[in-house]
This record gives C-alpha cells, sequence and structure tokens, in this order.
C-alpha cells in the first residue's frame, strides 16, 4: 500500500520496519525529536515490536517531512493540528484544508503589496505637495470616511499614540491636520497587513525621523520576503503531504468513503 518510497528497506521479499535512527536520517530530524514529534501526534505511533522496539513505515518519514514545510508556514501548533486531523479526514476534506494555506499566504500577499502601494503614494504625494496642502484639516468624520474605518479606530489609534489630532473650538473637537492625516494613512496600510499596535507604533515613530517612511518600506519588504519564504515551504512540503494523505485510508477506506458521499 505504502509503496515505499522512503526509507526502503528490505530482505529478500520481506519489506523491513524503520528503526527510529532511520526515521531521523530520512527526515533530517534527531532521533529524540521524532520520539517527541509522534508524542506530540504529528506522526501516527509506531508499532511496538516483540522486543520493545518502535517500528516505523515510510509514511512517517512523509508526515516528519510534511511537518517542517507547513510549520514553517503556518506555525508549529497549527502544523500540529492539520496532520493529527488528516488521519480522521476523507481525502477531499484534507486536500481543501491544505489548500486554504495557500489562499492565506496569497491573501497575506496580496494585503502586503497594498500596503507598500499605500505607503509609495504617500511618499510620492509628500513629493509632490497632493493630496493634502499646508492648512487643510479634517474631522474625526470626515477622515474616517476618506480612511474607510470608524471614528472608534480613530479615537483608539489616538489613545495608542499612533495618530495625534489637534483640539481646537470651545467643544474640543478634534481636527486632523497634515500630518496626522498622513499617519492615519499609514496607520490603515500597515494594520490592514496584521502588524500590531506596538509594531505600528514604531513605524509611525520612524516617519519623524530622518529616515521618513524608509523603515515602513523595509518592514514591508521584509513582510513580503517572509511570505515568499514560507510560500516555498510549503511548496516543497507537498509531495510528502499528498503521500500522507492518501496512505491515511486504505484502499477499502477509501471505496468505502466513497461510497458513504454518494
Amino acid at each position: 500500500m505504502w509503496g515505499w518510497p522512503v526509507g526502503e528497506s528490505t530482505r529478500g521479499s520481506q519489506r523491513v520496519p524503520l528503526r527510529t535512527v532511520d526515521v531521523a536520517r530520512e527526515s533530517g530530524y534527531s532521533v529524540q525529536q521524532v520520539r517527541d514529534l509522534e508524542r506530540l501526534g504529528v506522526i501516527p505511533p509506531a508499532a511496538r515490536s516483540s522486543n520493545g522496539y518502535r517500528s516505523y513505515r515510510p509514511v512517517h518519514v512523509h508526515a516528519l517531512r510534511a511537518y517542517r514545510g507547513l510549520a514553517s508556514a503556518v506555525g508549529p501548533v497549527e502544523a500540529r493540528q492539520m496532520l493529527a486531523e488528516v488521519r480522521t479526514e476523507t481525502i477531499a476534506a484534507a486536500a481543501s484544508a491544505f489548500n486554504e494555506v495557500h489562499v492565506r499566504l496569497a491573501r497575506e500577499r496580496d494585503e502586503a503589496l497594498r500596503a507598500q502601494e499605500a505607503l509609495r503614494a504617500i511618499q510620492a504625494e509628500a513629493d509632490t505637495g497632493g493630496f493634502e496642502q499646508e492648512g487643510d484639516a479634517m474631522t474625526i468624520t470626515e477622515l474616517a470616511g476618506a480612511l474607510g474605518v470608524r471614528p472608534s479606530a480613530l479615537r483608539y489609534w489616538e489613545q495608542e499614540g499612533l495618530v495625534v489630532p489637534e483640539r481646537v473650538t470651545s467643544l474640543r473637537a478634534r481636527r486632523y491636520g497634515l500630518s496626522a492625516i498622513r499617519a492615519a494613512r499609514i496607520v490603515v496600510a500597515l494594520r490592514g497587513t496584521g502588524y500590531g499596535i506596538s509594531a505600528v507604533r514604531d513605524l509611525v515613530g520612524s516617519l519623524y525621523q530622518l529616515d521618513g517612511l524608509g523603515e515602513p518600506e523595509r518592514i514591508l519588504q521584509q513582510r513580503l520576503d517572509q511570505i515568499a519564504t514560507r510560500t516555498v515551504a510549503l511548496l516543497r512540503a507537498g509531495t510528502d503531504l499528498a503521500a500522507v494523505v492518501t496512505s491515511a485510508q486504505g484502499p477499502d477506506d477509501q471505496s468505502a468513503r466513497a461510497d458513504d458521499a454518494r
């Protein structure tokens, strides 16, 4: 059933089960890591031989290799959960779950690219004097509408020191001048890519230093590079993930599930 594509060991016509050290060598993990990942459910429990030693199959190696790439793409906790669920899911459900990871990475990349474009547009406008002119100002309602956010978001950003409006009139209404409008636009761009408040605060602070938008640009490019690395790791894990998914069910199980689905 398994085809023994990895770690093949035979004696005559008898296939020899893989030892822990064999699995470690084939997967690139240490012997202790193999045992730990088995305990965590990344791989199915190993069979035990008559003398008590663990006995593995090639699917264990595939699962460990798949875990490495999947953990790089989504993190170790989610990777463990996904590989554990594969053993109880249909092939269609498992394939759908892994496809969602590809979709998620593509969405993160699109968001980072949009934020990068927004930062460049802001910089271009600042260089040419476009969009905002000195002396221009917006109320909280006007700025929220222009940015596509709720006024409560602007109030929260004010509390966190991200966007600081002026206070004018007897009612102490908020008034957003050039620098506040620019900062708010950058906060929207960065928050849209998943950056937390503390990280955004540091980046917005760089606007008032000599590097201007240089640091936010660098951080966004770093994020794009990280997404690319995660995507490549997932692609490399693809063959092993396919082996795990198809090996999770025997031929009889697959036929039975197909009949149930009809």
